[in-house]
């Protein structure tokens, strides 16, 4: 006999058995038993949490002839037959590859036809977002009036496609994520059943691995027992199987990250390659890991909710006290768009390797969690003294006291006019960080310079000029632009009033209009890229 998967084996055919739907499975029973049963529903969901199994559950209840507390009694004719697919009051239909207005006109012919046997002909239409827009025209008007014995049954897992002239002529019901508890003890009870050793550990990995899909958890645990035959299976085995890797080698890839060691870092990504792990598995749980990190650090008794041993915890929180809450939200933003990148690219490992390089480099962007990371990262150098001249034995005889002065901490160089025209190209993403009114105001007037290369921002308004024009303020923008090329640039606000004639204001403020179209150069390697 030909082996069936775990994931049918194992299908319900009664509401008791259906996981973690409990709020969708109660509402049914009690619709069948009072005999308020609707001619229209629609399930939505996610893969694998229970939509068709329950449509068929439904199903059968309806035509039950010995219905018990609203489920199916499993014994009758009606039941036997619609179990085994025989049954013609029961119509199944793919969507995805019947999606045309000639497969509903079909079905609308078809309703106006009794079913043999039984009370109710009952329609399951699958992936129905699928349809085309005239199939759905043609199905609307026999979905809000169908016969008394016609129930119409949408599953669907992107119910925003669906247009809302059929969502207003159905019940919703939403099946939620079925959470990690409720797959492993689903997972180690089948296990029990099938004689299975397994691992309580693997167990739960497994169901982790399901992302709130019942039926990928099954087929996951199936893969993994075809492993295994004739041996336990232990969490190590679920690892290699699944190709995922142990939370030891985010922990190494991390402190790696922080310790900015990039030669580490790739060997650790080689090994991994060389292992054949799934390296978009890891940079998904490499980023679950730095989620637990960040509650870890932000949330009091998060502990609860982190699905890890002691031991990892405690590793884990020494690596929270390495980062701040901006850094590791940075961290977590990189990996999520690289999660999605990677995802049909034919080079994931070198996405991987530039990911990595730009967690280590907060220099490569300029968005706001990467320069105040780059801040950080400056104040622990300064502490350390690592931006600070050595300071000679003769320059201390001859300093009254031994402290070494703020003049021997390393200047900035001064921006060329090519550098400056840079900044004005990319002034939007260099001031991203600043706020407030000043924030607002620099992106909104406009840039001019001078005949000394100081960057003039035009205020138009004296009031928005008055309460920006403040030396901390200007320092603010300064500052904001050394972060972003390195290098020193000279920012002054002007007043030129509310006058059109932006050509004469700019004269009265000694200014020169210009369109920061610099003359190119004879050597390229003046010229920066920014």
């Amino acid at each position: 006999m030909a082996y069936t998967a775990l994931y049918r084996k194992f299908r319900p055919d009664n509401y008791d058995d259906v996981k973690g739907q409990e709020h969708i499975t109660t509402t049914l029973k009690n619709q069948i038993t009072s005999g308020r049963v609707g001619h229209a529903y629609l399930f939505c969901g996610t893969r694998g949490t229970g939509k068709t199994t329950v449509a068929k559950i439904f199903a059968r209840s309806v035509n039950c002839e010995n219905p018990i507390n609203g489920n199916p009694c499993n014994e009758c004719a009606a039941c036997k037959a619609i179990a085994a697919g025989n049954s013609m009051n029961v119509i199944e239909l793919d969507a995805a590859s019947n999606n045309g207005v000639e497969n509903i006109r079909q079905i609308v012919e078809e309703v106006q036809y009794r079913p043999t046997t039984g009370r109710y002909k009952v329609y399951i239409i699958d992936e129905v977002h699928m349809l085309s827009i005239s199939a759905f025209n043609a199905l609307l008007k026999t979905l809000e009036e169908p016969p008394e014995y016609v129930i119409f049954i949408l599953a669907t897992t992107e119910s925003h496609k669906i247009p809302i002239t059929i969502l207003s002529r159905c019940q919703r019901y939403d099946f939620k994520h079925i959470s990690v508890d409720v797959i492993a003890d689903r997972l180690k009870e089948l296990a029990d059943i099938e004689n299975m050793q397994i691992e309580d550990k693997a167990i739960r990995y497994i169901a982790k691995c399901g992302d709130g899909s019942l039926r990928d958890a099954l087929s996951l645990l199936d893969q993994c027992e075809a492993f295994s035959i004739g041996k336990a299976l232990t969490y190590d085995m679920a690892l290699e199987i699944l190709g995922a890797v142990d939370t030891d080698v985010f922990s190494n890839m991390l402190r790696a990250v922080i310790s900015e060691d990039t030669i580490s870092c790739m060997k650790l990504l080689e090994e991994m390659v060389n292992y054949g792990r799934d390296l978009s598995q890891f940079v998904i749980d490499f980023t679950w890991y730095l989620r637990n990190m960040l509650l870890i650090k932000t949330s009091e008794g998060a502990e609860e909710i982190v699905d890890m041993s002691s031991e990892k915890l405690e590793s884990l929180k020494e690596e929270a006290r390495l980062l701040e809450t901006d850094t590791i939200m940075r961290y977590i933003r990189i990996l999520s768009n690289l999660s999605n990148q990677i995802k049909y690219s034919s080079q994931k490992r070198v996405l991987i390797e530039i990911a990595l390089i730009k967690l280590m480099q907060p220099a490569m962007e300029v968005d706001y969690e990467s320069l105040k990371n780059r801040v950080s990262n400056i104040e622990k150098k300064l502490e350390n003294g690592i931006l600070v001249k050595n300071v000679s034995s003769a320059e201390r005889t001859n300093n009254s006291d031994d402290s070494v002065t703020t003049e021997n901490v390393k200047k900035l160089e001064v921006a060329l006019p090519e550098e400056v025209k840079a900044v004005a190209d990319n002034w939007g993403r260099i001031t991203a960080g600043i706020t407030g009114h000043l924030g607002v105001c620099i992106k909104r007037n406009r840039l001019s310079v001078d005949e000394n290369g100081t960057l003039c921002i035009l205020y138009p308004s004296n009031t928005d000029y008055e309460m920006d024009n403040k030396e901390d303020k200007i320092e603010e923008i300064k500052n904001a632009i050394a972060s972003a090329i390195g290098k020193d640039v000279n920012v002054s606000l002007k007043f030129i009033g509310n006058d059109n004639n932006y050509q004469e204001k700019y004269m009265e403020v000694g200014i020169s209009r210009i369109n920061f179209e610099v003359e190119e150069s004879d050597d390229d390697d003046d010229e920066e890229d920014f």
